[in-house]
């Protein structure tokens, strides 16, 4: 039993797709509105095949739309943050406010034993604040873990079933055994299951995401050259990228 705590972009493929694997998904979100949209079927989000997924498992009755988080956190065992994480105005800094707010709201509505998951991307050692805010509300039973997430827009469904990794980051090794058993299904269709320490998992999402800003900026560069140089850029790209160092 999982709960999913935002039905933006990644909580709610990410919720839809665990469903479908034949979990009871809880999404929560405060938008009511949005809630209720949900509740008749329709996403807010446009994902091809999402609507479809959606009304499958909601019929099945193992993917169920709530704004009471207290409901749905004590109804489920591993609870996923999936909120946004914007940049501040004016500033280079991650808004981690909703991200935390979640937290504290997640212990205040339980006193039994729960994972908390990072989902939302976040920078290193927000795992290590979170574990702060347990520590000083004197609360004990949370497991505080990351498991970024790596979906395209667009592909984001065939990106959940069929991952090239799913990274688990924990500093508690019996935790990997129980996310493992998660997610059976996608490793038994060959995704590599990879752990690591809670930091790890943090660096992992952020450092991804620069080296692949920084592929599409090296292949622009290279379209310039082949502009003036009356070359094929896609055969530039195809006979660098067959270098399996390079991808």
């Amino acid at each position: 039993k999982l709960c999913m705590i935002g039905t933006g972009y990644v909580g709610l493929v990410s919720g839809t797709c665990f469903a479908d694997i034949g979990n009871q998904v809880y999404c929560v979100d405060k938008d009511i509105s949005k809630i209720n949209k949900l509740n008749s079927g329709v996403s807010p989000i446009y994902e091809p095949g999402l609507n479809e997924l959606i009304k499958k498992n909601y019929l099945a009755k193992r993917l169920i739309f709530t704004t009471d988080l207290k409901k749905a956190v004590n109804s489920s065992d591993i609870i996923f943050i999936c909120v946004g994480t914007p940049t501040k105005k004016g500033s280079l800094q991650v808004d981690l406010s909703y991200v935390y707010k979640s937290v504290k709201e997640i212990i205040s509505s339980t006193k039994n034993k729960k994972i908390i998951v990072t989902k939302s991307t976040v920078p290193i050692g927000t795992g290590d604040e979170i574990e702060k805010i347990i520590k000083k509300l004197k609360k004990k039973n949370f497991e505080v873990i990351s498991n970024p997430e790596f979906l395209r827009e667009g592909e984001a469904i065939r990106d959940f079933r069929y991952p090239d990794r799913i990274v688990i980051g924990s500093n508690n090794k019996k935790i990997f055994k129980k996310m493992k058993t998660l997610y059976a299904s996608l490793i038994s269709k060959g995704a590599k299951f990879f752990t690591t320490s809670r930091r790890g998992a943090e660096l992992i999402k952020y450092a991804s995401n620069a080296f692949l800003a920084t592929k599409i900026t090296f292949i622009n560069e290279i379209s310039n050259l082949c502009e003036k140089t009356g070359v094929n850029v896609e055969d530039i790209s195809l006979g660098i990228g067959s270098d399996n160092r390079i991808g």
